[in-house]
């Protein structure tokens, strides 16, 4: 496929789908220059697309993502493998993992630097 600008979430996705198709390339294979090309593109569209996500904390990142995609809190257990888990992450009595931010920016098509900053946990 020849690969434009993403400029709609129709092609975003389109893009998601494929780079998860060819995510573990290696420079060796012929499919390594396009999932370069396709990180640069989602990453430039999700700067575009989602500029106030740069000063929200990652638990409201997450957040709003279930709330634009109507999930539940079951909907990130699932995701996370357990309700104590999802439970626990969204009243912030436990910080993400990176095991977790994987799950979840796979699921909810985020991009990693949203969720791997710091943020206050509940006392």
């Amino acid at each position: 496929m020849e690969w434009k600008v993403v400029k709609t979430e129709k092609a975003y996705q389109l893009a998601l789908n494929r780079l998860e198709l060819i995510f573990d390339s290696k420079a060796s294979d012929s499919t390594f220059a396009e999932a370069e090309l396709l990180v640069l593109l989602i990453e430039k569209y999700e700067q575009e697309t989602e500029p106030a996500f740069a000063t929200l904390d990652p638990i409201e990142v997450i957040k709003f993502k279930m709330e634009q995609n109507n999930m539940r809190n079951k909907d990130l257990a699932q995701i996370l493998g357990s309700k104590s888990k999802s439970s626990e992450i969204l009243n912030r009595k436990r910080r993400l993992t990176l095991s977790m931010i994987r799950k979840i920016t796979t699921a909810l098509g985020l991009s990693a630097e949203l969720l791997i900053g710091d943020y206050e946990l509940a006392k």
